[in-house]
This record gives structure tokens, sequence and C-alpha cells, in this order.
């Protein structure tokens, strides 16, 4: 359902992202982890279109980000970070723009709009203005919008960010019960979410790919786990998103 081929992107003389490569399939959760500075985060604008790559391509349930970009974009929901939002907003009203945005029928609208509310747990700040939420209900917003239009796949950056412990179990849960049937790229910084969420975890480090397996198999490479195997390859404890 998600094919990335060959990426690469400079930013003058850095190589933010040298060449990744990998494909995600139907029912796949993957746990994409990498220091500061690996290119993580370039990376997943580039699947979502938001960067052209300076080569290489991304294909979305057979559809081109490059040469078939609204088409791609369709069946791609996606989570940035930062979760960029309009704070004059109210988060109905969002979910109401994004809906006309992605052409949801409007037969559709409404039911589509109810599902995400709860399904991102907002119903009790649906009327109230987005800037005046804290960084979790943001977060929380933006997991709505990008899960509106019932996407194949689904990119997102730091999903959990700003959450409480309580709301991050929910994100979970939610993920866990969308998995069979999308196929899922989430960037954490937090490795003990990546047993919890996902089936598979890729390691990038300096714009290539260094570790690609079940969170399982890549505990086992090190004595001290999942943690250990990612300092060995990626030289850092840290995994905040890049």
């Amino acid at each position: 359902m998600l094919e990335l081929k060959q990426l690469a992107k400079s930013f003058g003389d850095h190589k933010a992202v040298e060449t990744v490569s990998f494909t995600l399939q139907k029912g796949e959760v993957l746990g994409f982890l990498g220091p500061n500075g690996a290119g993580k985060s370039t990376t997943m604008r580039m699947v979502a279109g938001v960067i052209e790559p300076d080569r290489g391509d991304v294909t979305i349930s057979g559809h081109s980000i490059i040469k078939q970009r609204r088409d791609a974009q369709r069946r791609l929901g996606y989570l940035p970070e930062g979760a960029p939002l309009y704070r004059d907003m109210t988060p109905v009203e969002f979910l109401k723009f994004m809906a006309t945005a992605h052409d949801i029928e409007r037969s559709a609208r409404a039911s589509a709009i109810d599902r995400v509310i709860a399904d991102a747990r907002i119903a009790n700040v649906a009327s109230r203005r987005i800037g005046n939420l804290s960084k979790g209900y943001r977060r929380r917003v933006g997991l709505a919008g990008a899960l509106l239009h019932d996407p194949d796949v689904l990119v997102l950056d730091e999903p959990t960010d700003g959450l409480d412990p309580i709301q991050k179990r929910a994100v979970r849960a939610l993920i866990t019960r969308m998995a069979p049937d999308k196929a899922i790229l989430i960037s954490t910084h937090t490795l003990e979410e990546v047993p919890a969420m996902c089936n598979r975890a890729i390691i990038i480090d300096r714009g290539k790919v260094v570790a690609d397996g079940t969170p399982e198999s890549l505990a086992k490479q090190s004595p001290g786990g999942l943690e250990a195997t990612f300092i060995t390859v990626a030289g850092t404890a840290e995994a905040d998103a890049v």
C-alpha cells in the first residue's frame, strides 16, 4: 500500500535523506525511528507530497506522489509534526472544512465527522476554539483530520506527543483497531511505545536505513533491548523527530 523508492533530499550542502527505500503492506504498523537529523520528518514530508524529493518516488495504493499527486494524497492521511491547525476555528468547523477539501459527499460528511470526533475523543472540546485548547487536544484534533476521509495509508509524525498516559493508551488502542485495514507509518521519540503500537520498526541514521525488523527482533540484537540496539546502530539514545 506504501512504497518508497530511493528517496533522496538535500538542503544546500546538507543531505537530509540520502537514500530511503522500503514497502509497507496492509496491516503493517511501522515505527519510524532515528536520532535528531536522521531525516525522519523530511522523509515523511516527501511521502505526503509536502516537499519534492531530489530523486526517487513514493507510491500510495499504486499512485505516484510525483506523477499522480492528487490521487495519491486522496488515499493518505497525514498528521505532520506540530499538527498545524486553524486556531480561530473550532474542531467541528475545522473538520467541516477538511471534509470539503477532501470532497467527501455531503450526505456522508456528518457521519464522518462524528466518527473521528469519537475516535480522537474530542467531543468535550468540539465547540471550543482550537487556539484555546491544550497541546494534547490540538494533537487529537489533527489526528481526527488525518482520519476523516478514511485513508488507506496513515503517516503520523509523533501522534502521541503532548498526550497524557490515558490519552496515549487510547491512541494506541485506536491504531491497533485500525491496523488490519490500513498501512500505518508512525514516527515516535518514545522507544517504549514501539512494541505497544508497531509490528515492525525501521531505524534511519544520516538519511539511510540502518535497521529493519520487528520490534522483538531488533531488541534481540543487543543485550539491552531495543534502546541498546538503537544506540548501537544510530549512535545515540535520543530518538526525537526530525
